[in-house]
C-alpha cells in the first residue's frame, strides 16, 4: 500500500510509531491507552485512541500486528470492547 492509496485512513507516521512502541515492548501486548501514553506522555493522549485503532486495523490487515481480544487473535474487521495489540509471533 502506498501513501497515495485513498483507502488508508491512518497516517504512516502513526503506524510507524505504533510499531515502534510495540517493538520496544518485546513479545508482550499493549492496550491502546498504553500506546497512547507512550506516544504522548505529557499531552492529550485521549485524542490518539481512535487514530490508534484505525492504524491497528490497517496494520493487522497487512499482517504487521495482531489485535487480541480476551487473549485470542481477533478479526480486525469485527472486534469490539477492550483489545490489546502485539507483534506477530514467529514461532
Amino acid at each position: 500500500m502506498n501513501t497515495s492509496d485513498s483507502r488508508s485512513t491512518a497516517p504512516a507516521a502513526l503506524q510507524d510509531a505504533l510499531l515502534s512502541v510495540l517493538t520496544k515492548a518485546g513479545s508482550g501486548t499493549l492496550s491502546a491507552p498504553e500506546i497512547a501514553h507512550a506516544l504522548a506522555p505529557e499531552g492529550d493522549w485521549h485524542g490518539l485512541l481512535v487514530p490508534i485503532r484505525r492504524a491497528a486495523v490497517e496494520l493487522a490487515l497487512a499482517g504487521r500486528l495482531v489485535i487480541y481480544r480476551k487473549g485470542k487473535p481477533a478479526d480486525p474487521n469485527d472486534f469490539r470492547g477492550v483489545y490489546r495489540l502485539g507483534l506477530p509471533r514467529h514461532d
